[in-house]
């Protein structure tokens, strides 16, 4: 059953139904040309007809294994994969919005929510570089209010409210925060987004979470209709290369970004792809294989701890760990001759020393600590 939003005014009662103009404020702060976009018309879709009215051939490419066929597109805004990852976490499908990961999704958000040269949004460093990226090349300004790292690389509440000013549309998260390993606090963000209700969306990038001991901000957006979150099936599900992650919110702003995204945008390959993962055998076994991560990074936490040279292993909720180390340098080069990459965090605010160490299996974590003693 979907759930009833409540956008906090007086007019919208804590269990009363939801009232639409209460949260017409969720379109009215977008860019008033994609709010005005008449979305492009795709070719009929009825796949139980003979299609000879998009352009395509009628015949497979050599070596196509896939169901649908190839030579054919798939679903411009596919439904039944919108039904299912729905299904899969929790929330009614008009609140969902299939991207190519998490990057399409942060950058159609921006592009829709902010006009060049006018309109802003505020990043949390050190984190997730690819929100700067998409807003710079949307042409908004960034704005950064630090992460707190003597708070464990907390939320600095009273910096962001003083911060966002009536032209900072989008403000985003990542909890658990790449590259810190952290969660953010459940309360602050949510408290946050009260304040911040009727003015600017709050973007939750959770694509960590289930490497997480905290549950997901899923049951609490019914609440705050100007949170977002962000997931995807590249990390805990293993496809990375498949490209598919979700944006949960609002049915307002998920009708708003459906007019930008590009038709076809998910490939057939990955649609059955997410299809074949949701069975319950691929789940089961991701659930299987999250537990062992978690365990491998305890183990590996522990042992880096240990290990002369190290200063310090901040403690993660994600399948990697932020470690500090006395010669990152001299690490990366010994990491790279035992066939190993890790992630130069240096250039980072704060993070001077670290480096940022991908979860592996036993054996590739135990050739990481071996060239490390």
């Amino acid at each position: 059953m979907p759930p009833r939003w409540n956008c906090g005014s007086r007019r919208c009662a804590a269990n009363a139904p939801h009232d639409r103009r209460c949260v017409s404020w969720l379109t009215d702060i977008a860019r008033p040309d994609i709010r005005a976009l008449k979305a492009y018309e795709h070719a009929q879709w009825q796949p139980g007809l003979v299609r000879l009215h998009a352009n395509e051939l009628p015949w497979r490419a050599s070596g196509d294994g896939s169901i649908a066929g190839l030579n054919r597109y798939p679903e411009p805004h596919p439904h039944e994969l919108t039904a299912a990852l729905a299904s899969f976490y929790g929330v009614a499908p008009e609140m969902l919005l299939a991207g190519r990961g998490s990057d399409e999704l942060i950058d159609l958000l921006i592009r829709s929510y902010c006009r060049a040269g006018q309109d802003k949004l505020i990043v949390c460093p050190p984190t997730f570089g690819m929100y700067a990226v998409a807003a710079r090349i949307q042409g908004a300004q960034v704005l950064e209010v630090p992460l707190l790292a003597d708070a464990g690389w907390g939320i600095d509440r009273a910096g962001l409210l003083e911060r966002c000013d009536p032209l900072v549309r989008l403000i985003f998260l990542c909890s658990p925060n790449n590259p810190t390993g952290n969660r953010l606090d459940r309360q602050a963000i949510l408290a946050l987004a009260r304040e911040l209700e009727g003015r600017t969306l709050l973007v939750i990038d959770e694509a960590y979470v289930e490497f997480s001991a905290t549950p997901s901000l899923l049951s609490d957006i019914a609440e705050r209709p100007g949170v977002v979150l962000l997931r995807t099936l590249s990390k805990a599900h293993g496809l990375a290369g498949a490209r598919c992650g979700a944006l949960i919110g609002h049915p307002d702003v998920v009708t708003l970004l459906r007019k930008v995204i590009q038709p076809y945008a998910i490939t057939q390959l990955t649609i059955e792809a997410v299809f074949r993962s949701l069975e319950p055998c691929p789940l089961e076994q991701a659930r299987s294989r999250i537990a062992m991560l978690i365990a491998e990074r305890r183990r590996v936490a522990a042992a880096l701890g240990a290990t002369r040279g190290v200063l310090r292993v901040w403690p993660s909720e994600a399948n990697f760990l932020l470690a500090e180390f006395q010669d990152a340098a001299a690490v990366l080069q010994r990491a790279h001759a035992a066939g190993l990459l890790l992630r130069d965090m240096r250039h980072a605010p704060g993070l001077g020393r670290a480096l940022r160490i991908s979860i592996g299996s036993q054996e590739q974590n135990d050739r990481l600590l071996w060239c490390l003693q």
